[in-house]
């Protein structure tokens, strides 16, 4: 029943990340025709890179005329895509073919999902049912944004616009149950919306990974060797090692009855 529990579980999750991928996709496709590219410029670089956020990022900088800014913008944010490569090596495969079609539905969830398995055989299963699941949503999304922002002149209009950044929350959600996490998140977002009017554009995002310096904490020697800091108790397996210990008493001569003295 756990097992079977944990399976719904986990396809709810997975469906939830591919409704949200299909309305990033969405979004993308039609901000693509809004930049004034072909249609089938944002079909053609969803199957062939698939890249997700580097897809925004390339159609904007080829929109302002900078191919060449559009390729290495791409490689700069999929560079963490090489340590994923290598923890996830074994679960993708050894033949060339599974590696090749593996490293491409390579994403942030899919890494995340099979990492979270414990036997080899699950990672396996997990992984390329999230990869595959992802790849085919952002693709009909894309398709659909093509077609919707074709036919509307302004996606704007639609709210389209607001596609995305709903989506990455939808995808974050789940993680804000933790407390730390949440508080990382908090400091990050108030960190890039205090320097966004004196930072140029790109940099206030950059500096949210400040927001990780809140996990910092002093360690327990630290606050062992802090002269303010309370006394520490000793638990009961201390006590009993640091109690001192007393010789066996040896009885007197008064101490023997006189049936013991027979």
């Amino acid at each position: 029943m756990g097992t079977l529990y944990r399976t719904r579980a986990q396809l709810r999750d997975i469906g939830a990340l591919a409704a949200a991928s299909l309305a990033v996709g969405a979004s993308f496709g039609a901000i693509a025709i809004a930049y004034g590219l072909p249609a089938w410029v944002p079909v053609v670089m969803s199957v062939l890179i698939f890249a997700g956020g580097a897809q925004f990022l390339a159609v904007g900088l080829l929109a302002a005329g900078n191919p060449i800014a559009a390729v290495l913008a791409g490689l700069l944010l999929n560079a963490r895509h090489l340590p994923f490569g290598l923890a996830v090596a074994d679960t993708i495969g050894t033949r060339w073919r599974d590696r090749l079609v593996g490293s491409h539905l390579m994403t942030d969830e899919a890494v995340a999902f099979a990492l979270a398995e414990s036997s080899p055989t699950a990672r396996r299963r997990v992984y390329w049912l999230v990869g595959g699941s992802l790849f085919v949503a952002w693709n009909i999304g894309v398709v659909l944004g093509v077609l919707l922002g074709g036919a509307t002149g302004d996606p704007d209009a639609l709210g389209l616009d607001a596609a995305f950044p709903a989506g990455l929350i939808a995808l974050i959600l789940p993680s804000l149950r933790d407390r730390e996490t949440r508080l990382v998140a908090l400091t990050g977002a108030a960190l890039a919306v205090l320097l966004t009017p004196v930072l140029p554009a790109g940099l206030p995002v950059m500096c949210a990974l400040l927001g990780l310096l809140v996990l910092v904490r002093p360690t327990t020697r630290n606050r062992r060797s802090s002269p303010d800091a309370p006394p520490l108790t000793a638990g009961p397996a201390e006590s009993a090692r640091i109690a001192p210990v007393r010789p066996p008493s040896v009885p007197t001569p008064d101490d023997v009855s006189e049936g013991d003295r027979c």
